[in-house]
């Protein structure tokens, strides 16, 4: 069966469909959204974490490294030089307190529902299963397919959560194995849309509607950022797209937080998202909550 690249299997997930579940996190994401909250999840590639904090100083890793990008603080600590690292993996293994790693790993099928099959009793009493996350899923139907095909035939639930940046052929070939869509919906504005996740709205509209004309259940999931897409005329573009998707199981806001923000600084990365930009009040996610139902939105959470 085919291998996937995945960069995290995480049990026990509560925020990726319903129930209590097992989330598996697949590497490689066409969009750059500028608020991503996996930013090790969109270079396909394995990356070279390191946590500053968690070096000891014990040189092993300086044996190692052939390219030489390893430098030495005053403390003795390792400082990546993230231009000329080629990401190799050389070092990680010899790092006992695990300040580098490498994030991404290929595994089979078969590796992959062997973990997801260990809480099989947690998905029974509590209408849980296996969502597919990333990351972009659709990015790797291979493994996608092959791995909700085997959980499929365990009688497991079967999600994926995406962004819709994919050809139709792709939702053809997995909807067969995926009982739910949990599908992305970031920003009414076309020209916002581009500029905050770097592709074109309409091919992701046109996905979302081939997908919910050929009946297939899905959660419309709306992340929320202040000073981007938290705006009326967004809000006005959810409920306008409930209304024209009339079978859409329900709308999901999800406010923005920030804790994604100390991953920028593991893996070398930067982002276009002001520092200002903080997670919204309880209240105010109310008030948005409140604006979608009564205009008729049936909203979830």
């Amino acid at each position: 069966m085919s291998a996937g690249r995945i960069f995290d299997i995480q049990r026990f997930s509560i925020h990726d469909g319903p129930g209590i579940r097992t989330t598996v996190f697949l590497k490689g994401c066409p969009l750059r959204c500028l608020w991503c909250g996996n930013p090790e999840s969109i270079d396909p590639k394995p990356q070279l974490s390191y946590v500053a904090d968690k070096c000891i100083a014990c040189g092993e890793c300086f044996k190692v490294c052939k390219p030489r990008v390893l430098a030495k603080d005053a403390d003795g600590k390792a400082v990546v030089n993230r231009a000329r690292c080629t990401h190799c993996g050389d070092c990680a293994p010899v790092c006992d307190p695990k300040a580098l790693e490498m994030v991404g790993r290929d595994v089979a099928v078969d590796e992959a529902i062997e973990v997801v099959l260990r809480d099989r009793d947690y998905y029974a009493k509590s209408g849980g299963g296996l969502t597919l996350s990333g990351g972009e899923p659709l990015l790797q139907p291979e493994f996608a397919e092959g791995l909700l095909h085997a959980a499929k035939n365990r009688g497991v639930h079967c999600c994926i959560e995406t962004a819709g940046y994919a050809a139709w052929s792709v939702f053809e070939r997995l909807q067969r194995v995926t009982d739910l869509w949990l599908f992305d919906y970031k920003e009414t504005n076309p020209r916002l849309h581009a500029k905050f996740t770097g592709r074109d709205l309409e091919a992701i509209l046109d996905r979302l509607q081939q997908l919910h004309d050929s009946g297939a259940k899905i959660l419309l999931r709306c992340p929320m950022i202040p000073g981007h897409n938290a705006r009326k005329e967004h809000l006005d573009g959810i409920v306008a797209l409930a209304r024209r998707l009339p079978k859409l199981l329900g709308v999901e806001l999800l406010p923005y937080y920030d804790l994604w923000r100390a991953k920028l600084k593991r893996f070398g990365l930067t982002t276009a998202l002001p520092g200002s930009v903080k997670p919204p009040s309880r209240e105010t996610v109310k008030q948005w909550n409140d604006y979608l139902r009564e205009r008729g939105v049936r909203v979830v959470g």
